[in-house]
């Protein structure tokens, strides 16, 4: 039978290898280019070191956190639990380990290929493959792991048969009453909860890193020195082209890993929630299997479409003139023909069955019914990006008022930037809100969490789309350093350009996936401690909960900022104090000391990101020993309500911040081109927006992500063990 385990297992696996063969290929055919002359060959090396330096000394102490977390996990819930803990955290590092090697790669590469051949279609591909090999990896690793845990612990050791799929005494303590969970559906949680961990300490730590040298590098080099951005006579250049690949390469890579797998770990849980709630006969075991199997079945072809989006673009003859109509085409072809695979994929699993098991499934509209719910998470991330791309992109009216305000000075730049970036947030809101509605009356909650599998599905494309950015801006920083043509600069600038609204969409398609995917673990929380989907928000404990929740993500984001602005402070002091005991810098006689300033934002980068990234590790396991699950699950919605909003609002304001800047740049505003006043503004709201859109955005999706995620991995225990049931029933209440 095709939609047999084996057959689905056998089209995951094939599916991940072609994705990770394709990477190679990728990687191998990148490698094989001309570094260009050797003081290109040379700034790259340095870039490269400082990103190995930094990504090596962080997995060292993320190890640490990673095995001790793996030993709570085990002992708490199931040993399985602890192994697929640490099997989700070797892939989503080996993804952005992978995805931060080529970038260091390609960027040279882009930049000679610019430099050889002045075409920049030809130049587009080169970074364009670069990006290929993170997204290729984040696809292909993310269903290798989930493959192996399927079949370790599904297929050999039983967990996923019927008979399995019920609470099953503690492994350790089995004589302990109330300490019971499913094996299968703790093993999946722990697995996702690895790829979490990862992504929390990727996105923060390299976020912390490249925002303290970004920020340091233009508030001394740009708006003081009056130099230009990736002038080699600036100290901190080369941190801040470091700080590019371990944040928006090896971060984005693992944050969107973490939601991939978040989605389709959600969607099976529910259907094991979905089926043990069920009294119904007609929810059968077979009924059962295909839930658990489709969205398996659905995220493997969308890989295999995004395979062929990717080459779409790559082996294209006749490249445009416009990279990011390019771009855009590698998405559309890898969103489309995942919209059609999944159809046929539907028909497979679903065509056949009775109006009754249609009913207890909640599919209204017979067997398209989850892939309705697919398409519009598909279609809802198409959208969420097209909304980014109007309010980011220098081609639109928004980002063009902006760069108008800094004609005004800094006040006005930022005063505008902060109202665009609020109104921002309602669009895509309006989005999520109806694909959840329409997803759920026609497919109910397992609609809901095949909207998020289906948003994820050509994660791939986005995400190779997303690499060519920091890519690109590496490029443009190298051909800047190695005092190439103009001609060489303004095609990296225009690349560089597109890059920052690609960066800007991917931002928003995270976190509309993030929200979707947050929603779906939630459903399955809810479902682990009561039998109906149920959450009453004027419970006392709940409302308090969403009420502290709320604010979580304002103290996150908070502590993120401050972090940023401790390293940029140091940052600053140490470019100031170079242009001061060097004067020889600015007039390009003596050489700056580069290696300082790697090492001040490594530092502040490590020291900062610990006490965050536990934050949202600690908070629902502490809370749910003390107050239990209602106050926990009040928490995740207040939490994951306000940080759609903030992480929304800073991307945009962040993203329409730095292309207006550029579009000063380009000389579009007459008679205010760079280093006039004008510019300085766009400069100081770039600046200000750097920390909104690199670090605070992108780490706000993974805070909501690993606080449900672990919420669901703990709550088989604090659900009958808390202290606020002690104290209930101390005081008979």
């Amino acid at each position: 039978m095709i939609t047999s385990t084996s057959t689905i297992l056998v089209l995951l696996v094939c599916a991940a290898l072609l994705a990770l063969a394709f990477a190679a290929f990728n990687f191998m055919k990148v490698k094989k280019m001309d570094e260009g002359t050797e003081k290109m060959k040379e700034i790259a090396s340095a870039i490269r070191v400082g990103a190995n330096a930094f990504i090596n000394y962080e997995y060292k102490v993320l190890a640490i956190v990673i095995v001790l977390i793996a030993i709570v996990l085990a002992v708490l819930t199931t040993w399985s639990a602890g192994i697929a803990l640490l099997i989700g955290a070797v892939m989503s590092a080996s993804a952005g380990m992978v995805g931060m090697k080529i970038a260091t790669y390609a960027n040279v590469r882009v930049s000679n290929e610019a430099r050889l051949t002045k075409d920049i279609g030809k130049t587009v591909k080169v970074a364009f493959r670069g990006g290929s090999v993170m997204g290729l990896c984040v696809g292909g690793f993310a269903l290798l792991g989930l493959f192996i845990v399927y079949v370790v612990f599904g297929f050999v050791l039983g967990y996923a048969e019927e008979a399995q799929l019920q609470l099953m005494p503690h492994w350790l303590f089995s004589g302990v009453e109330g300490l019971k969970t499913v094996p299968f559906t703790a093993t999946l949680s722990g697995y996702a909860l690895g790829c979490s961990i990862v992504a929390m300490f990727n996105r923060v730590g390299g976020g912390i890193y490249t925002k303290a040298a970004d920020m340091g590098a233009d508030l001394v080099g740009k708006t003081e020195a009056h130099i230009p951005e990736d002038d080699p006579r600036n100290p901190a250049t080369i941190a801040d082209n470091v700080g590019d690949n371990v944040g928006d390469v090896a971060g984005l890579g693992s944050d969107l890993l973490e939601s991939y797998i978040g989605s389709i770990a959600s969607a099976i849980i529910l259907a094991f929630h979905l089926f043990s709630t069920s009294n119904s006969a007609a929810f059968t075991g077979e009924v059962l299997n295909k839930m658990l199997l489709y969205p398996l079945a659905f995220v493997a072809i969308g890989l295999i479409a995004c395979c062929v989006g990717v080459a779409f673009l790559l082996f294209k003859k006749g490249m445009s003139k416009d990279p990011h109509k390019d771009l855009n085409g590698a998405t559309y072809v890898s969103a489309g023909l995942t919209i059609v695979l999944g159809f046929v994929i539907s028909y497979l699993f679903f065509n056949g069955a009775s109006a009754e098991q249609f009913e207890i499934m909640g599919f209204k509209l017979g067997y398209i019914s989850p892939w309705i719910g697919a398409a519009i998470g598909i279609i809802a991330g198409v959208v969420i990006g097209a909304i980014t791309e109007h309010y980011t992109s220098a081609d639109y009216k928004s980002t063009k008022m902006l760069a108008g305000a800094s004609l005004e000075g800094p006040a006005l730049t930022i005063t505008q930037g902060l109202a665009l970036g609020m109104k921002s947030t309602m669009a895509p809101c309006i989005v999520l809100g109806a694909g959840i509605i329409v997803s759920f009356l026609i497919s109910g909650f397992y609609g809901v969490a095949m909207a998020a599998v289906g948003m994820l599905s050509f994660v791939t494309a986005t995400v190779s789309v997303d690499t060519y950015g920091p890519i690109s801006d590496n490029a443009g920083g190298i051909a800047e350093m190695s005092g190439l043509e103009p001609e060489v600069r303004r095609i990296t600038d225009t690349l560089d350009s597109v890059g920052n609204t690609t960066a800007a969409i991917g931002k928003g398609f995270a976190i509309g996936s993030g929200a979707l995917a947050a929603l779906s673990l939630m459903i399955s929380f809810i479902y682990s401690y009561t039998d109906e989907v149920s959450l009453n928000i004027v419970n006392a404990m709940t409302l308090s909960g969403a009420i502290i929740g709320g604010a979580l993500p304002f103290l996150f984001s908070g502590m993120l900022i401050d972090a940023v602005a401790k390293a940029a402070r140091k940052m600053v002091d140490e470019v100031r104090r170079q242009f001061r005991e060097i004067p020889g810098i600015l007039d390009g006689t003596a050489k700056p000391d580069y290696k300082t300033c790697i090492e001040i934002s490594s530092k502040g980068a490590i020291g900062e990101m610990k006490v965050p990234s536990l934050l949202a590790i600690a908070v629902p396991v502490v809370c749910g020993f003390i107050f239990g699950p209602e106050f926990v699950g009040g928490m995740i919605i207040g939490s994951t309500i306000a940080a759609i909003m903030i992480a929304i609002f800073c991307g945009n304001s962040g993203g329409a911040w730095d292309n207006a800047k550029k579009y000063i740049e380009t000389g579009a505003i007459k008679g205010h081109a760079k280093g006039s006043p004008a510019h300085d503004a766009a400069v100081v709201g770039d600046t200000v927006g750097d920390p909104l859109k690199d670090t605070v955005g992108p780490c706000l999706d993974i805070f909501i992500k690993i606080m449900s995620t672990v919420a669901l991995t703990f709550v088989c225990v604090f659900k009958d063990f808390n202290l606020w049931d002690v104290i209930r029933g101390f005081f008979g209440m």
